[in-house]
């Protein structure tokens, strides 16, 4: 029997004996066997090719789980508290993703000035817009409604350039559009802050332009050096980056998860749905004006999902600067998960629908195979 079938089998049993032990209430064993379910889907679908994008997301809502029903092991062990590796986590993942970069990639608002210049607007004035307007329209916790316009207000998210490629759009552009929008994020993120969620909270602009700039700015920038002066050489770091920033990840998550915990059995369901809204906004308005624009397909496909993709972790370490993790890191905490699973619903969608020019290209290259094998 091959493995997949028996990781299928086992995650039918899981979720068979949690149905079972949480009808007895016995939700002690409920959380290990949901975690157990995830953890196999998660190991299984890796073996498929259209699937294997999801088992990232997988493995993190198992991580979720366990946070969920059992948060004292994540909230702190002796005196030590987990919240306190959310910033050096969130400062070796931008790290990683400075190795990632170029002088090339800022240059290319030169060379393609209307995708880039569309695509920071769009961003930068349709998540935090479409998140003010969700605070209004759901009655939530001051606290938790500043974190949603915190996650509205941040850049683009880390997993954006991976969308991009799979769903064959503009990477080039991607990546400058993530690079731009993570530089001047110092700014825009404050001034969005205080503008729209100053009514529900107090910010200190300054500071959140220093924590800003310490969690982002320098540790992308050390990257850039890296990756100018010694990318290539160290290879076994090269390779370890991409993992240490896929499990940072999903530490800040379950992190956040554990010690907000409480608000999220309250808020939980409204608050998921609301995030849902505000992520399949930014990836319908950002295409659509994109369209407006008369950019190329394959442009409008990426700034919509560079529009609907947010840098939760981010928005995780500002709402642990302000002393308000269990609140206001809610939003981005669960705006995670659900970006990813849409995020790679719509690039695989995207992927199984080339645009027309791609598709004349294809054509294209197989004509010219066709004449090159008769000579």
């Amino acid at each position: 029997m091959k493995i997949s079938a028996v990781l299928f089998l086992s995650a039918a049993v899981c979720i068979a004996g949690f149905i079972i032990v949480t009808c007895f209430n016995a939700h002690h064993y409920a959380g290990w066997l949901l975690m157990a379910f995830f953890l196999s889907i998660g190991i299984a679908i890796r073996k498929y090719e259209l699937l294997r994008g999801y088992s990232f997301t997988i493995m993190i809502l198992a991580a979720v789980t366990v946070a969920m029903y059992y948060p004292g092991y994540f909230i702190s062990i002796s005196n030590f508290k987990f919240s306190r590796l959310i910033v050096p986590l969130m400062q070796i993942i931008m790290f990683g993703m400075g190795t990632g970069l170029s002088a090339n990639d800022f240059l290319r608002v030169i060379k393609m000035p209307k995708g880039v210049i569309a695509g920071v607007m769009c961003h930068y004035f349709i998540m935090p817009l479409v998140a003010f307007a969700i605070t209004r329209i759901f009655s939530f916790p001051d606290e938790v409604s500043a974190g949603i316009i915190l996650i509205g207000s941040c850049p683009n998210g880390l997993a954006s350039n991976v969308m991009t490629y799979l769903a064959r759009a503009n990477l080039a552009l991607s990546v400058t559009l993530t690079a731009i929008s993570t530089f001047i994020a110092p700014f825009v993120t404050p001034l969005f802050m205080q503008l729209l969620a100053g009514q529900y909270i107090h910010i200190d602009f300054w500071n959140m332009v220093w924590d800003i700039t310490k969690i982002v700015i320098i540790p992308v920038s050390a990257g850039l050096i890296f990756n100018r002066f010694i990318h290539g050489r160290f290879k076994v770091l090269d390779d370890i980056l991409p993992a240490v920033s896929m499990i940072g990840i999903g530490l800040i998550i379950v992190v956040i998860t554990a010690a907000g915990r409480d608000a999220l059995l309250v808020v939980g369901g409204y608050l998921i749905l609301a995030m849902l809204v505000h992520n399949l906004s930014g990836y319908f308005l950002g295409y659509w004006s994109a369209r407006i624009l008369q950019l190329q397909e394959k442009d409008c496909r990426t700034i919509a999902i560079e529009v609907g993709l947010q840098n939760a972790g981010l928005g995780s370490s500002l709402a642990l600067a302000m002393g308000k993790l269990s609140t206001v890191g809610l939003a981005p905490a669960v705006f995670a998960p659900i970006m990813n699973i849409t995020g790679s619903s719509l690039a695989l969608w995207w992927r199984a629908r080339p645009t027309a020019t791609d598709a004349a290209m294809r054509v294209s290259r197989e004509e010219h195979s066709i004449k090159h094998a008769k000579t």
